[in-house]
């Protein structure tokens, strides 16, 4: 049975057992819904609770699970000759997928009996005629042995789908009559309506923890596999970044935290000033008006995909500092030999901090009490006087929270850097030279045809840790300095 069906089969069952339940509890009482121990809408809550939740949770971890369960089955049966004469287990898995898909739409479309998807009596180059006929490429020289592993992917997945749908419509009708039959008037149905939505929100927030826990390990083992494989005060201490997949690469990541760092700097120095002033303008001069327009208008850059504004720091931004810094620029100077460089990523990805420093500023502070803004009115203060003496230093440790939060976006960025920074790993001051960063050359690693048991590929995952807990520190700092900032008035 599709998904879909399955999905909407419960959700009725959810519907009725809503309905029944309720009509239940107050049968169970004449009719007298004051002497039922909750309110009627709970025992009709409970029903939806206990059809469509566990059911729910069931199918979604079936629909996990059983691809990874059914992939690894198949890829036993795949025999090591295949594997090296043909190509990469992958891609003969990718053949099997597409060979068992095929055989599904052909038995569909009457391309091919269930008699012969099932035991593949037809010849092999029947079969690839039959599957070319309906739209299905196979990418490699298919063999029996990948027609058979096709046909056990095929009939695996069809009993996996049947188990699947007995089980989950089995919990909902279980579901269903147990609520259904507990409601009477004794029974708390408000209290165990709590209490489930309680377990799921704690499951929600466990579900989002054990996500970072599983990212934080995936990395850790992979960073302790590359540090197997190649010295650690190399890639902490040394100067230079050079890797070759020949053995004997260079893989510093200082070269690439510089680059990092240098650019976000930039990024800073110019969403910092102009994110400030516009909140600053926002909260105290504008009307509301004003207020409603620009603020929406201005948040907007947020929205904004990271490959535009690295489109435009590769077509606009960069051509124009050429024009300026080039060796036949208007002033005259040969400091910048192409469009890329450190000076076009900052200035771009400044343009894109501006809402995410100007945001957070305006909240912080429109938070700052009325009463200190009337009473340096009060003592004869002008109103830019009470900004830059009263309102702005109560609300700097919340600002420069806002302004940590906008660094270690900055840091984790990666398309801007990639289209208007360049792909050079060095150490230099000049912000018209191209340089790179640690997202950048994360994504370099990890794409190719490089062996990923190779030094060359697992670098990746210790640029990523290093990363993160480098983030990872400038979030919690901001946390802490936005915690303190909150309890100077709770």
């Amino acid at each position: 049975m599709p998904v879909l069906w399955l999905l909407l089969i419960v959700a009725a069952l959810s519907v009725i057992g809503f309905v029944f339940s309720r009509i239940r509890a107050l049968r169970s009482v004449n009719g007298d819904s004051r002497a039922l121990h909750s309110l009627p809408k709970y025992y009709g809550a409970n029903a939806v609770v206990f059809t469509a939740v566990p059911s729910l949770l069931l199918l979604a971890i079936w629909l996990l699970a059983q691809p990874i369960v059914i992939n690894s089955s198949i890829a036993k049966m795949i025999p090591e000759s295949a594997v090296a004469e043909g190509s990469s287990l992958d891609l003969l898995m990718s053949d099997v997928r597409r060979v068992a898909d095929g055989l599904d739409t052909a038995v569909a479309s009457g391309n091919m009996t269930e008699s012969e998807a099932g035991k593949l009596r037809a010849s092999l180059s029947d079969v690839r005629g039959r599957l070319a006929g309906i739209g299905v490429a196979l990418g490699s020289d298919v063999r029996p042995e990948v027609l058979g592993a096709a046909q056990k992917y095929r009939a695996m997945t069809a009993a996996g789908n049947l188990y699947m749908t007995v089980l989950v419509l089995l919990a909902s009708i279980a579901g269903f009559l147990w609520a259904v039959m507990s409601s009477k008037a004794e029974f708390r149905a408000r209290n165990v309506v709590e209490n489930a939505i309680m377990v799921l929100l704690i499951g929600a927030a466990s579900l989002a923890i054990l996500t970072t826990v599983g990212i934080v390990l995936s990395m850790l083992f992979e960073t302790v596999n590359f540090f197997g494989l190649h010295n650690w005060k190399d890639f902490f201490f040394g100067a230079t970044w050079a890797p070759n997949f020949r053995g004997d690469s260079e893989l510093s990541i200082l070269p690439l935290l510089w680059g990092t760092l240098y650019i976000s700097v930039i990024a800073l120095l110019v969403a910092v000033p102009i994110g400030l002033f516009a909140a600053i303008y926002l909260s105290e001069y504008a009307g509301p008006k004003t207020r409603s327009f620009a603020k929406p208008l201005l948040e907007i850059l947020a929205g904004i995909p990271t490959i535009v504004y690295g489109l435009f720091a590769l077509l606009t931004v960069g051509p124009i500092l050429l024009r300026l810094f080039g060796e036949n620029g208007t002033l005259g100077v040969d400091w910048m030999t192409g469009a890329t460089s450190v000076l076009t990523a900052g200035v771009v990805m400044g343009i894109m901090l501006i809402p995410f420093v100007s945001s957070l500023s305006d909240d912080i502070i429109n938070a700052v009490p009325q009463s200190m803004r009337d009473g340096s009115l009060g003592l004869g203060a002008t109103q830019s006087e009470t900004i830059r003496q009263v309102v702005v230093p109560a609300a700097l440790p919340g600002i420069v929270g806002a302004i940590l939060l906008a660094a270690s976006r900055a840091i984790g960025e990666t398309m801007i850097v990639v289209m208007g920074a360049g792909a050079i790993a060095k150490f230099s001051v000049n912000p018209l030279e191209s340089m790179t960063t640690i997202t950048t050359r994360i994504v370099s690693q990890l794409t190719g045809d490089g062996d990923f048991a190779s030094p060359e590929t697992l670098v990746a995952f210790a640029l990523g840790l290093t990363l993160f807990v480098l983030t990872l520190g400038l979030n919690v700092l901001a946390l802490y300095i936005v915690r303190k900032y909150r309890e100077q008035y709770e």
